[in-house]
């Protein structure tokens, strides 16, 4: 197969993954208009949503790309896997396209700039069939085992995504005296709420971070880019809302930074911190928040290319650059 043929087959691919959620999440809110909805499907959608919520603001974001603290594997698998239930792309993919807009934010190279269009920021990207330079954004991430076994697992796990909220509702009607035929209602109710609209709730809270939170909210942080904060989409996204926060500061593990800026995957990442689930947490300390408010834009290679290590050289190159996109260019490719 061609490229130009992949690249088309990759686009229907990519419509029906966007579409299908939509159409269906229209038809789901006509049975819950009409009280055609049983209420474990209503509940077992909420449950995956926060659980596919978590796997991309934790495990894909915060984990992966910005590595904004460590965990052992097992913890690291099983945010990954949650991620990679939302069907947002394979891990590996979904860091790369991450790295590069903070790369380039709100400027030509970046992937969902809303600079572009609103449009554009939010979905057409990914109709497009946008693909990053793996090599450039995610060098170091393809030496790492366990991330690339589940990037090349990514359709099991969207899988069980799918089978697993319908096997519970099946089994929640049918104690609830439904038996087979209970069964059969609680499967298809757990496939449409806990899988498709599901999907489509993950999809637009997500994809509402790159285009409303840089259109909409305040700014508390001078930053190269339009990102804003948007209380909202801090509850929404998990936390994620505080984009601008985040862009000033992009290791950080916790993006609410003022005590009302809600920051739920944050909260998680502490009480994780604490059971000792995961260690070397990033923190921004006041005095820097501080600095960063008075002194404007200029930060640490670390917060420039996030994620990623520098040779010493290389590193010296980012920090002296002006804008992220000239550090990524001037520090060429990272190391591990």
């Amino acid at each position: 197969m061609s490229k130009k043929e992949s690249s088309a087959l990759n686009k229907i691919v990519l419509s029906v993954v966007v579409w299908v959620p939509l159409l269906a999440t229209v038809y789901a809110i006509v049975l819950l208009w009409n009280r055609m909805v049983d209420l474990p499907a209503l509940l077992v959608m909420l449950v995956m949503f926060i659980l596919g919520g978590f796997g991309i603001t934790i495990g894909y974001h915060r984990m992966l790309t910005h590595k904004s603290f460590n965990a052992p594997d097992w913890v690291r698998a099983f945010f990954l896997a949650l991620g990679s239930m939302t069907l947002q792309g394979p891990a590996l993919h979904w860091a790369a396209v991450h790295i590069q807009h903070h790369a380039n934010s709100d400027e030509e190279n970046d992937p969902h700039s809303p600079v572009k269009s609103f449009f554009h920021g939010h979905v057409g990207w990914i109709l497009d069939d946008f693909q990053p330079d793996l090599e450039k954004y995610a060098g170091p991430l393809m030496k790492d085992r366990l991330i690339m076994f589940m990037s090349k697992t990514f359709l099991v796990w969207v899988a069980l995504g799918f089978l697993v909220p319908t096997l519970i509702c099946g089994w929640l009607l049918s104690l609830h005296g439904g038996g087979i035929e209970g069964f059969k209602k609680g499967c298809w109710e757990g496939f449409l709420w806990g899988g498709l609209v599901r999907v489509f709730l993950n999809h637009h809270v997500t994809w509402s971070v790159n285009s409303i939170c840089h259109t909409f909210g305040g700014r508390d942080f001078e930053t190269t880019d339009v990102s804003r904060n948007n209380f909202i989409f801090g509850l929404l996204a998990l936390g994620e809302g505080w984009h601008n926060n985040h862009h000033a500061f992009p290791r950080s593990a916790f993006h609410g930074m003022k005590w009302w800026q809600i920051d739920p995957s944050a909260y998680l990442i502490r009480m994780m911190e604490k059971l000792g689930l995961v260690k070397d947490v990033v923190r921004i300390s006041e005095e820097r928040k501080a600095k960063r408010r008075t002194q404007g834009v200029g930060t640490t290679e670390g917060d420039l290319l996030p994620g990623l290590k520098l040779t010493p050289a290389a590193a010296s190159m980012a920090a002296a650059a002006t804008t992220v996109a000239s550090a990524v260019a001037q520090a060429g490719p990272p190391t591990v």
